[in-house]
């Protein structure tokens, strides 16, 4: 089992930006693809960015060219750097992982294997 710990959420203000953080256990955090995913209310979980072993991007429409996702293997920590933010950001955001086996190719179809608990984002005026 992996644990991943999410850390950095709070309040922010439209316009404003926040940082998020996940912390991964394990020795095989190299090898895996990592995303932010955040949900609302009545709503699926949406892909926010995800990265993979080889720095790979993707971002979720609402993501893109305001976040960025990056990741630090020594400290097994991925990261999502938010600005601009906007009141419809307001979400639960989760640490997504794949397991370190999964073929690359397959990822952005599946959902990750590993969550963690969930950290909230609040845009306020």
């Amino acid at each position: 089992q992996v644990q991943l710990v999410e850390s950095g959420g709070g309040l922010v203000q439209p316009g404003g930006s926040l940082g998020l953080s996940c912390t991964a256990s394990g020795n095989n955090f190299r090898r895996r693809a990592m995303a932010w995913y955040r949900q609302t209310p009545g709503n699926q979980r949406a892909l926010v960015a995800r990265i993979t072993s080889s720095r790979a991007t993707a971002y979720g429409d609402f993501a893109k060219g305001r976040f960025t996702i990056s990741r630090d293997n020594n400290q097994n920590t991925v990261y999502l750097q938010m600005n601009s933010l906007k009141v419809e950001a307001k979400a639960v955001y989760y640490c997504g992982a794949w397991l370190e086996t999964r073929i690359l190719s397959t990822i952005p179809s599946t959902p990750p294997d590993y969550w963690g608990r969930g950290i909230q984002v609040t845009v306020y005026s």
